[in-house]
This record gives structure tokens, C-alpha cells and sequence, in this order.
């Protein structure tokens, strides 16, 4: 209540109704959250130690459905045990324990069962060092984390797997050709040599793909946009091709014209265009057929019908199995007989995706496997 200038309160301002605001209406009053809205579980105890919350996040972790645990002892609702097999209420007796102590860092525990966890709890307080009100407990499942450790490790060993071959290679031959240099012809130093070279390329490469993978999974995949012919592109890596000796009328290039002006990154877009040829190439069989196509935007708000450009490859081979279809463009798949590290289309979907635009696979009407990616022409801003 705010007091006048004659130290009599104020009483109209007081009670006078609320006006809303210049240029539109009051803003709503916030309904607030709803604990069982939470991704995480959050439960609650009274300052008789007693549950009074229990969203549905805990009841999912947990196993325990609310009705259950409501109103019962927050060491029985919730019984956990340390990774040494300790009872955590006990253990830490946040009631009874030190008035200082504001709550417990997150840390992994146990529930029945095994099932690990991760918990954070917070001692709500009257006033500083005074008795506790409220014990907030945060459940995090740890499932997500274990996957994402798996995955590291999976690609720690693949690389390491990977890297030691080729390493080996160099590392003989040079030894070989620093103590037994005048022992070899030329034709025999070059050989060696070449095949350093050669390993030495296929780290590079592994190299190259540990980075892009970094990137994509940390959100930093930078795209240097400019105009991109990719009918030419794609032209491009098949005379490589056709030059590496595979026969011409293996291929089947076809782009529709007019083409709208794709803005895209060449190199990554090089970088997936190697990728599906080669692997047409490689694992497929027969014409590997490539379409390059207007299309609609993968994007959703794209108003224009062919504000996109799509890249099609397909191969006359035995194909990719049905239940395989959606693992290929994860971490490590390998399809049968399929060598290298099981990353190159889980890059490819990475770049695709960082240019705005979306890949598929499926079956070639060949009967071959069909990867088919469209990019948005993703026209710089100050081009529009």
C-alpha cells in the first residue's frame, strides 16, 4: 500500500482495478509447472521426513506408482543405496545431520534391483542452520549417459582397431628401408613407399572422420555456403571413377534441368557424394544410376515447390536387408562383407542435416540399396 504525500494511505491506488498495458492486453498469470510435466523426477519430503510429492518421472524411474509412495517415510518410498551397498538416508541423515549442510551433490546410487541412478538432493530451510522443511530429491535415469559411454568406448576401440594397422605398416617399412636401404632396387623403394603413402592417407582419413563426428555430435558442423553446381559435382567423381579404370556404362548420370541455385558447402557436399558413389560402387552391383532432381523442401515453412535440389543413388546389388534399414545411418553399421569403420553415413546424415535437408534409403527399383538426400537451396539472407 503506498503512502501519500500528506502521510494518509492511499487507499484509491490501492484498490483502483488494473489497466493493461499500452499496446495489447495484461499478460497472463503464469499457471506454473506441473512437477508431472518435469523430463526428471523430482520428489519431496515434509519436514516430518514424510513424501508429499512424487511426480510421474519418479514413478517411471523408480518403478513405484505415486499412490504408493505418497505419505510414506522418504527412506522407504525411495531406498537408496550407495555403490558400496550403504542405505544413502541413513548415510547422510538429512534431518538429523548438519544444520550447514544445504543438500548432497549429484552422484550415482542404487535402487532395488541394481537399477543405477542419478541423485541430487536440496535441504529447504526455515532460516540459515535451522531445521529442515523440505528435502527436494532430482532422479535423473542414467540409461542415456551408459549409451553414450558405450558409444565413446565403441569408438575408442574402433579407432584404436583402425589406426593400428596402418601404423604398423609404416612403421616396418621405414625401419626396413632406414637399416637396408641399399639392399632394395627402386622399383621395390618406390613400392614401399607407396604403400606408406597409402596408410598414411587412410589415418588422415580416420582423422578427418573423428573431427566431423566431434563436430556433428557437439553441434559445431560448420557450412560455408556458396553456389553449388551439383550436376557438375556429381560428374566430377564419376570421371574419377571412370579415370580409376571402372568402365564408363557403369554409370547412369541424369539431372533434370532447370535445377534451382543450391548455396551449400562444396567440400562437405563432395564429401557425401564420395561417400554414396563409393558405396554403390563398392557394395553394389550392376549400374549405379545417379538422378539429380528439383524437389520440395524438407524444410517445414518452405513455401516454394522446388526450393530444394535431390541427389539420388542407387545400385542394381543385393541391397540393404529390411531390418537393417534403420541402423544404417548410425555409428558403426556395417552391412555384410562391408569393410571400414561403420562411420562414413553417420556423417553423411550429419552433414545432410547441417545444411537443413534430410536422407533416406531404401530399395532401388533395380532391387539395389537407394540413398536419396535433398538439400534446401539455403540462399543467403542477403541474396533474398
Amino acid at each position: 500500500m503506498s503512502v501519500g504525500t500528506g502521510g494518509a494511505p492511499d487507499t484509491h491506488a490501492a484498490h483502483q482495478p488494473s489497466v493493461p498495458r499500452p499496446g495489447g492486453p495484461a499478460p497472463a498469470r503464469d499457471p506454473g509447472v506441473d512437477p508431472d510435466e518435469l523430463p526428471d523426477g523430482l520428489v519431496i519430503a515434509g519436514p516430518d521426513g514424510r513424501v508429499v510429492r512424487f511426480n510421474a518421472a519418479a514413478a517411471r524411474i523408480t518403478a513405484t506408482p505415486a499412490e504408493q509412495a505418497l505419505g510414506r517415510p522418504l527412506e522407504e518410498a525411495l531406498p537408496l543405496e550407495d555403490l558400496e551397498g550403504r542405505r544413502w538416508w541413513q548415510l547422510t541423515d538429512p534431518y538429523g545431520g548438519l544444520a550447514i549442510r544445504a543438500g548432497q551433490p549429484e552422484r550415482n546410487l542404487l535402487l532395488p534391483g541394481g537399477r543405477e541412478v542419478l541423485v541430487t538432493a536440496t535441504y529447504v530451510r526455515a532460516r540459515p542452520a535451522g531445521p529442515v522443511r523440505r528435502v527436494v530429491v532430482c532422479l535423473r535415469d542414467t540409461e542415456a549417459r551408459r549409451r553414450t559411454e558405450r558409444s565413446h568406448a565403441e569408438l575408442i576401440a574402433t579407432v584404436a582397431h583402425e589406426l593400428r594397422s596402418p601404423l604398423t605398416s609404416v612403421k616396418g617399412f621405414t625401419a626396413t628401408l632406414l637399416a637396408k636401404w641399399e639392399r632394395f632396387t627402386d622399383d621395390q623403394k618406390r613400392l614401399m613407399l607407396e604403400t606408406v603413402d597409402a596408410d598414411a592417407d587412410r589415418v588422415t582419413r580416420l582423422i578427418a572422420e573423428l573431427l566431423d563426428i566431434s563436430r556433428i555430435d557437439s553441434g559445431r558442423l560448420e557450412v560455408r555456403r556458396q553456389l553449388v553446381d551439383i550436376g557438375a559435382a556429381v560428374g566430377r567423381h564419376v570421371q574419377a571413377y571412370v579415370a580409376a579404370g571402372q568402365p564408363a556404362d557403369r554409370f547412369l548420370v541424369r539431372v533434370e534441368q532447370p535445377l534451382p541455385d543450391l548455396w551449400a558447402d562444396p567440400d562437405k557436399i563432395d564429401q557425401v557424394l564420395s561417400n554414396l558413389i563409393e558405396n554403390a560402387v563398392r557394395h553394389g552391383e550392376g549400374t549405379v544410376t545417379i538422378d539429380v532432381t528439383p524437389a520440395a523442401s524438407p524444410r517445414e515453412g518452405d513455401d516454394a515447390a522446388h526450393a530444394a535440389t535431390s541427389v539420388t543413388v542407387s545400385d542394381e546389388g543385393p541391397g540393404i536387408p529390411e531390418e537393417s534399414m534403420n541402423r544404417v545411418f548410425t555409428r558403426f553399421w556395417r552391412g555384410s562383407k562391408r569393410g571400414g569403420t561403420g562411420l562414413g553415413l553417420y556423417i553423411v546424415k550429419g552433414i545432410v542435416e547441417a545444411h537443413g535437408g534430410a536422407i533416406t534409403v531404401g530399395r532401388a527399383p533395380g532391387g539395389g540399396a537407394q540413398f536419396r538426400f535433398t538439400l534446401p537451396v539455403g540462399t543467403p539472407a542477403h541474396l533474398l
